[in-house]
């Protein structure tokens, strides 16, 4: 759905929770209608002279959430939008807030798997909403994630992400450090992703979310392993 078709409306903040030194986690409540995993909403906020900013985040909760829309804010240096959730927000605060936005990037239980999923950095978040949705639902979908971070401190909700791998049958999780620990200096290669392949079987969806450059390289490898175009859906975001 069209951004510009759909209308703003207020946001109440319900908990505001940090998860790693930079992002934090922000729910908001007395949001009517449903989301699909994948999507993303927009928040706008204005100052006192009328200037406005607003930004664009992916929705990390499962559809039906009974504790609120949860989003992943990280804090840019300079970020208008992001520093305003970096110092200043509080519980019981008002944005405002539209969406749920796009048709293209979602999952649901009813599409089934195999699923592959590739997030790197904050491009997980999506992820996060489809792996929530499959646990919900109790589907058995197959899933398998690989996501990317310079460091595991950075990782967004590792130990939710690594717990589901552990008891959620059909769930699997690689985690790749680039910076630090065992994997530092690896980055997502043919290798990891033939592996990959290998392991979940000919997936029916692929959903790939990051930087620019991150999804243009794993698209690549993806295609050069032999997976259709067609079945990769991409977001991006970034330089």
């Amino acid at each position: 759905m069209a951004a510009d078709r759909v209308a703003w409306r207020k946001a109440r903040i319900g908990a505001i929770t940090p998860v790693t030194p930079r992002v934090k986690s922000v729910r908001f409540m007395g949001l009517d209608g449903a989301h699909r995993a994948g999507q993303h909403v927009e928040l706008r906020l204005t100052a006192p002279d009328g200037y406005q900013a607003q930004r664009s985040y992916s929705i990390a909760s499962a559809p039906g959430d009974a504790n609120g829309l949860e989003l992943m804010i990280e804090g840019l240096s300079g970020g208008e939008v992001s520093s305003y959730f970096a110092d200043v927000a509080e519980v019981g605060d008002e944005v405002e807030l539209r969406g749920p936005i796009g048709g293209s990037f979602v999952w649901s239980p009813e599409d089934g798997g195999p699923v592959l999923l590739i997030g790197g950095g904050s491009g997980v978040v999506p992820l996060l909403s489809m792996l929530r949705a499959r646990a919900e639902t109790g589907s058995e979908a197959p899933m398998l994630l690989i996501y990317s971070v310079r460091e595991a401190a950075e990782a967004i909700l590792r130990e939710e992400l690594e717990a589901r791998a552990r008891d959620e049958p059909g769930f699997d999780l690689t985690l790749l450090t680039t910076r630090a620990g065992a994997t530092a200096g690896r980055r997502i290669d043919r290798v990891m992703i033939e592996t990959a392949l290998d392991h979940i079987g000919k997936p029916r969806h692929v959903f790939v979310c990051g930087g620019n450059a991150f999804v243009g390289t794993v698209s690549d490898l993806l295609v050069d392993a032999g997976v259709k175009p067609g079945v990769i859906r991409t977001e991006r975001f970034g330089g």
